[in-house]
């Protein structure tokens, strides 16, 4: 009977690769979002592109490019290695007033997009002129005579109110000059100026109550970056860049022209739907340009002979197959065991097992999960299962077989040359018993990168707390100078407390857990690391968050216990403002929120920035006190900081002092009911650790 059923499997396999589908995205991989193509270069999700620069982010069924500005997605090309997006124009239709003089548009950096020259015109619309500029050098302009009329049909721009002229060679980055741009008198076209897809360069005159316009990128491929085993074709092109250089690009096709899907996978390319299952031959019609199909003359009934021939063969094949899936079985299992080991060996679970055993007090500290547990906890790491994405890795949400709920991070890639460092963070960090630091439960080495497990904290991340506070939970006073004592106290016992002390070096509030009672707990220690006694600084390559990064450390690659103090003082001030660490309301150098407050306190207006929400609690002295505590964090000279132990009894002090303005009461709501909490006023929750912590 399972002899049958392996024969009808093999019959409808055959039969479905006699009309297979063209293949667009990885096994597993999503290749649409909201209606537009997601075709591998690119992808959707993790491991489904060729690297960070092609991952397509699909929120709310839109599409949008995270590694170049969170671009929206319009629609993507293989044959031209195009893609369209939206980007912000250069134009005084929303904003008559303001004056548009040398605008940044897109910088592509380092990115592999270069602004398409075949695609893409520089339009100008209004009277006067404009240029680009690149890197202060002209490199194209254009100029309108002025002509009082409220409509200008884009299709015949010719010089009237609007103008269009190509762009020479491709762009990575440009600035639009539009000094030279005048707005006519009453009843006359906006002022603008920017890079369009010519052939989305259609409708009504400017876009009226939009502030984005289609643009085309040409995106590029090393060679070392395609596999040559799976791509049909290779073409090269070298791309003109000014000055006399180039980059050179290259890009698979498809074998045929009746053929679709994505050249750079396995069997991406298929034959279209229209010769899947055609008997004779499928090519382009000449006249209509459409793939048509051409039969030929049906053949006569088979012959007795063939049905007795294609039945033996039949059975011998059912035979082979099934020979040969037993066989397989038994191989993948062992090759499955071997590949284990490996992976063990390669992760360093053998230098964990020597540490463990070179220390009585170590063994069996760290608790090894296997692969097949960590992927029965997240459903195999099912993409529903994500509870968020970093630069180091991927969180899962899990539950072990005995009920616990944990969270399992996923690396990106080995670093084979950190395992020692990496085994001793994890030996190290397995130990670290503190209530306000989340606890590493154990790890798996046995997959081809490791696998971090830690207990699961409940109610998303201080940032979404502070810019996004609900009734649930309201972000009083009391409750700030709370969790700014509790992030000091675990910062403090990591920086002394600990038997090697550990700088984090990623302290940001998206990294401040908030657990089922809403304390505070520091997390994600992807880029921390231990120092001996003796070392006075790290130095390593610069890491860490814009917005939260010492100036010191961006500067010299010295990390000190110093540069985490920084930190927590941008942290700090979000508590006191309420404002996001980089601004995108603010201009210059206003934009960072440390220099803002800074600046502020300089000029005596602290009161100012502070949260509105804090100033109505009331406790005037205590919000400076911790202002001044901040001010201090943040001083451009690392040695005139405090340390975080001198920060943790400071916060300790000023919450000590500070009297709740409702009859020392602070109102909470926990898991959806009220209940009144009373607030030592001599500070309840001591957050120095006990000895049996260490």
């Amino acid at each position: 009977m399972k002899l049958l059923q392996l024969y009808l499997v093999i019959l409808i396999s055959l039969a479905s690769a006699a009309t297979s589908q063209p293949i667009y995205a990885r096994p597993g991989c999503k290749d649409t979002c909201g209606g537009v193509r997601i075709p591998y270069p690119f992808g959707i999700g993790t491991e489904c592109y060729i690297n960070e620069w092609y991952a397509v982010d699909c929120n709310s069924s839109v599409p949008y490019l995270p590694a170049i500005n969170n671009l929206r997605l319009l629609s993507l090309n293989l044959e031209n290695q195009t893609v369209a997006v939206n980007v912000s124009m250069n134009s005084d239709c929303l904003n008559p007033v303001r004056n548009n003089t040398q605008i940044l548009s897109v910088d592509l950096g380092a990115s592999p997009f270069l602004f398409s020259r075949e695609d893409n015109k520089f339009t100008v619309e209004g009277c006067g002129n404009a240029v680009i500029l690149e890197q202060g050098n002209l490199v194209t302009g254009c100029s309108t005579i002025c002509q009082n009329q409220t409509t200008n049909p884009r299709n015949n721009c010719y010089g009237i109110n609007c103008c269009q002229t190509t762009i020479p060679y491709y762009l990575k980055t440009y600035n639009i000059d539009t000094t030279g741009l005048q707005r006519p008198g009453p009843g006359g076209v906006c002022g603008s100026a920017f890079l369009v897809d010519q052939q989305k360069y259609s409708g009504q005159s400017a876009f009226v109550g939009n502030s984005f316009v289609p643009i085309s990128l040409r995106w590029t491929l090393r060679l070392e970056e395609i596999d040559e085993r799976y791509c049909p074709l290779m073409e090269r092109e070298d791309l003109y860049l000014g000055n006399g250089t180039n980059i050179e690009s290259y890009k698979c096709t498809c074998s045929s022209p009746v053929e679709e899907g994505s050249p750079y996978l396995t069997n991406g390319c298929q034959r279209v739907e229209a010769c899947a299952t055609c008997i004779g031959e499928c090519g382009m019609n000449g006249t209509s340009g459409n793939i048509t199909c051409i039969p030929t003359q049906a053949r006569g009934k088979s012959s007795t002979v063939g049905v007795i021939l294609g039945v033996s063969i039949s059975i011998g094949v059912l035979l082979l197959v099934s020979t040969t899936f037993s066989l397989y079985k038994l191989i993948k299992k062992t090759k499955d065991k071997r590949q284990k080991a490996r992976f063990f060996k390669r992760n360093g679970g053998l230098l964990l097992k020597q540490q463990e055993s070179a220390e009585e007090g170590l063994v069996d500290k760290t608790t090894l999960f296997t692969a097949k547990e960590l992927e029965k906890a997240t459903d195999h790491f099912n993409e529903n299962r994500i509870l968020g994405r970093g630069g180091q890795g991927t969180v899962y949400k899990g539950m072990l077989t005995d009920g616990r709920i944990v969270a399992v991070k996923k690396s990106k890639i080995v670093d084979e040359s950190q395992l020692e460092q990496f085994i001793n963070e994890v030996v190290i960090l397995s130990q670290v018993n503190h209530r306000n630091v989340v606890k590493l439960l154990g790890c798996c080495l046995e997959t081809e990168v490791p696998l971090l497990v830690s207990e699961f904290v409940s109610n998303g991340t201080l940032y979404e707390q502070i810019h996004n506070e609900t009734d649930e939970f309201p972000m009083t006073l009391n409750t700030r100078l709370r969790i700014a004592t509790e992030i000091a106290g675990a910062l403090s016992y990591l920086h002394s407390a600990t038997s090697i002390p550990i700088y984090h070096r990623d302290i940001k509030s998206t990294n401040i857990l908030m657990d089922d009672k809403f304390r505070a707990k520091v997390s994600d220690f992807g880029t921390s690391r231990f120092v001996s006694i003796d070392q006075t600084h790290l130095t390593t390559l610069v890491k860490g968050t814009f917005g939260y990064l010492d100036p010191e450390y961006f500067q010299s690659s010295q990390f000190t216990e110093k540069s985490d103090v920084y930190s927590f003082g941008v942290v700090l001030v979000e508590l006191l403002t309420g404002e996001k660490p980089i601004s995108v309301t603010r201009i210059g150098e206003h934009r960072s929120l440390a220099t803002h407050f800074m600046l502020a306190m300089e000029e005596g207006e602290g009161m100012a920035v502070f949260d509105r929400r804090i100033v109505e609690d009331g406790g005037r002295g205590e919000v400076m006190a911790v202002a001044d505590l901040a001010v201090r964090c943040l001083n451009l000279n690392g040695k005139y900081r405090p340390t975080m132990k001198e920060v943790a009894l400071e916060l300790e002090r000023i919450r000590a002092s500070y009297v709740p303005s409702e009859y020392g009461f602070e109102k909470l709501k926990y898991n959806g009911g009220i209940e009144e909490e009373m607030i030592l006023l001599l500070s309840s929750d001591d957050n120095t650790p006990s000895t049996s912590m260490c």
